[in-house]
């Protein structure tokens, strides 16, 4: 498929490329290609590794993909009656660093529906229930080397959660703070916060807030 886009000349008049016009952009999914051999050289507690041998296009050589598999997960961005977001800062290794993120968790639990999970993990992270709990998107992380999706929920007319949760291990030192939203989209857009899943939850809870539907 061809694109067209404008852009500005230097007289300041826009001029149209030649192409076609794409009437919507929506991703096409479940459109896989054959797979002629696949391997799992490594399992661990929370990701596999496979190798595929996958042929992309008929007449092509099949060519190798290796894929992280992930269980998934759910996030939630809790947002209370003054228009502030509940954040946690958590250390995350792999980046070597603390994070402020919103509170999410893997789905993990054999036939739980992922709004559940982040309706539980609003419960055990940071002691929240959510009269209303909403979808806003589900989030391919890295698709171009894990299969894993986020599925991120907006949390709205909170209220403590009658038990509060023992948190153990690195949950332990888990630091909560509420943030007005505005001051944590300036802090994504000044690079201060980093997290992929919290930074698209922030702009799309924004978004939904400023009165758009889904």
């Amino acid at each position: 498929m061809s694109w067209s886009y404008r852009y500005p000349r230097d007289n300041g008049v826009m001029t149209e490329l030649p192409g076609t016009h794409l009437p919507t952009i929506e991703d096409r999914l479940h459109v896989g290609r054959t797979v002629e051999s696949s391997s799992r050289p490594f399992e661990g507690k929370v990701v596999n590794v496979r190798i595929d041998e996958v042929r992309l296009f008929d007449g092509k050589d099949a060519v190798r993909r290796d894929v992280v598999e992930h269980p998934g997960a759910a996030a939630v961005i809790a947002v209370n009656d003054e228009n502030e977001v509940a954040f946690i800062k958590q250390y995350r290794h792999p980046v070597e660093g603390e994070l402020w993120e919103v509170p999410a968790g893997l789905l993990d639990v054999e036939g739980e529906d992922p709004k559940e999970t982040a309706r539980r993990e609003l419960a055990e992270e940071v002691d929240l229930v959510a009269g209303r709990l909403d979808k806003l998107l589900t989030l391919a992380l890295s698709p171009g080397g894990s299969n894993e999706v986020i599925h991120i929920y907006l949390a709205t007319d909170l209220e403590a959660s009658e038990e509060t949760f023992e948190r153990n291990d690195e949950e332990a030192e888990f630091e909560l703070t509420w943030v007005p939203i505005e001051r944590a989209l300036d802090a994504v857009t000044s690079g201060k916060i980093r997290n992929a899943t919290t930074v698209t939850a922030l702009f799309a809870a924004h978004y939904r807030l400023s009165g758009h539907e889904a």
